[in-house]
C-alpha cells in the first residue's frame, strides 16, 4: 500500500499542455478515481504516476519517495489497460505469470501465486486457455490477476470496462469494488464513466483541460458542484442548467422573463453581496429536484413537453423552456401522460446558483 502524491505536474505535448498543474494527495489504501471527458488529461496523468510519460515539470512521489524519474518497473506499480493487452500466443497461466517470470521468480512459485490470483478471480479453471478462448469479461478478469499477482503497492486502472457489455460492466464494478476492499492497495481509476466513478471510488477528481477542477468524494461532489462544468458533467441526466439574471429591486431571479421571487431565502443576502443588479446567472438544478404542475403554481416557470422516457421504476420527462431543455426525473413506473405546456417547480431548496463563467455562488440551502 502507498500514498500518492502529485506536486504542480503538467505535461506538454509541444505546446498542448496535456496536464496543466495537477496537485492531488491520493491516501494509503484508497481507491481513487480519476474522471472526464476524453482528452482532459487524465490518462496521461495515470501514465505519468505509471513511468510511461515523465512530467515535464513537477514531481510525482509514492510513499514519499520521488519517483518523477525513476523507470515503471522499479515503482511497484501494477497497470491494467483499456484494451487488456493479454498476448494472444500465451496461454492465460503464462500471461497472467509474465511479470513474475521477468522477475526471475521459480516456476514453482509462479504457478502457485498464479493459481492463488486466479482463484480469487474465479479463472483459476481456464489457465491452460488462450485470450482468443476467452469471453470479454474473462480477458478483463485475466488482466487484473496479472496486476496483483506480484503484489504491488499501487494499482493502475485506465478504463479497463469500456470493452465489457452493460451487464458485465455492472457486474465487473462490483467485483473490483469488492477486490480492492480485500486487498487494500492504494487503486487510482481512470474513467469518463460517472456512474463508474460514483459507484467505485472513495475519492473522485474530476478533470477538464488538464487541471482538476474538484476534488472530493462522490456524494460530496454530487451534492454541491463548484462549476457549472462539474454540475453539467456529474450525473445522469446532468443537471439542467438555466440562464437568467437577477432584479435586485423585485428580489427575483428572471428565467425566460417568469421572476421567482427569493426573498426570505438564505441565498438571497448571498446573491444580493456577490453579483449585480442585471448580472447573468445560471441556475442550477437537478432532474430529481424538479416538479411538474398542470397549472401555473407559485415557484414554476412554464415549459413545453416533447417527450417521455419510460425506464421501468422512473421515467424522464424533457421539456423545453424558451430556448434549453430541461430534464425531469419521476420515480413512478408508470409512464407519465404528458403533452403540450406543464409548470416546471423547482425545489426552493436544491437550486444552485452560478455566474455566467461558470463559478458557485450560492446554493438555496446555504
Amino acid at each position: 500500500m502507498a500514498q500518492i502524491v502529485l506536486d504542480n505536474v503538467t505535461k506538454l505535448f509541444g505546446h498542448v499542455a496535456a496536464v496543466n498543474e495537477v496537485n492531488l494527495k491520493i491516501h494509503d489504501g484508497e481507491f481513487f478515481a480519476l474522471l472526464g471527458p476524453s482528452g482532459c488529461g487524465k490518462t496521461t496523468t495515470l501514465r505519468m504516476i505509471a513511468g510511461l510519460e515523465t512530467p515535464t515539470t513537477g514531481s510525482i512521489f509514492i510513499n514519499q519517495r520521488d519517483v518523477t524519474e525513476l523507470p515503471p518497473r522499479v515503482r511497484d506499480v501494477a497497470m491494467v489497460f483499456q484494451d487488456y493487452a493479454l498476448y494472444p500466443h500465451m496461454t492465460l497461466l503464462d500471461n497472467i505469470g509474465y511479470p513474475l517470470k521477468v522477475r526471475g521468480v521459480g516456476h514453482g512459485e509462479l504457478r502457485a501465486r498464479v493459481t492463488e490470483a486466479a482463484r480469487s478471480l474465479n479463472i483459476d479453471h481456464l489457465l491452460d486457455r488462450r485470450p482468443s478462448q476467452l469471453s470479454g469479461g474473462q480477458q478483463q478478469r485475466a488482466a487484473v490477476a496479472r496486476a496483483i499477482v506480484h503484489h504491488a503497492q499501487v494499482f493502475l486502472f485506465d478504463e479497463p470496462l469500456s470493452n465489457l457489455d452493460a451487464k458485465l460492466r455492472v457486474e465487473a464494478r462490483g467485483f473490483l469494488k469488492y477486490l480492492q476492499h480485500e486487498l487494500g492497495v492504494t487503486t487510482i481509476y481512470v474513467t469518463h464513466d460517472q456512474a463508474e466513478a460514483m459507484a467505485l471510488a472513495d475519492r473522485i477528481a474530476i478533470m477538464d483541460q488538464g487541471r482538476v477542477i474538484q476534488v472530493g468524494a462522490p456524494l460530496e461532489v454530487y451534492r454541491r458542484p463548484q462549476t457549472v462544468f462539474v454540475a453539467g458533467f456529474l450525473g445522469s441526466p446532468p443537471m439542467n442548467l438555466l440562464t437568467g439574471r437577477i432584479d435586485l429591486a423585485k428580489k427575483q431571479i428572471l428565467i425566460n422573463c417568469v421572476g421567482l421571487s427569493f426573498e426570505g431565502f438564505p441565498c438571497w443576502n448571498d446573491l444580493v453581496q456577490q453579483a449585480g443588479d442585471g448580472e447573468g446567472l445560471i441556475l442550477g438544478v437537478r432532474p430529481e429536484h424538479i416538479t411538474l404542475y398542470p397549472e401555473q403554481t407559485d415557484f414554476a416557470f412554464p415549459g413545453d413537453v416533447y417527450v417521455t422516457q419510460p425506464l421501468g421504476a422512473e421515467s424522464l420527462v424533457n421539456l423545453q423552456v424558451g430556448d434549453e431543455a430541461v430534464s425531469v426525473r419521476l420515480f413512478t413506473d408508470e409512464p407519465p401522460r404528458l403533452s403540450g405546456r406543464i409548470w416546471i417547480r423547482p425545489d426552493p431548496e436544491r437550486i444552485f446558483f452560478y455566474r455566467s463563467s461558470g463559478e458557485l455562488i450560492a446554493t438555496a440551502s446555504s
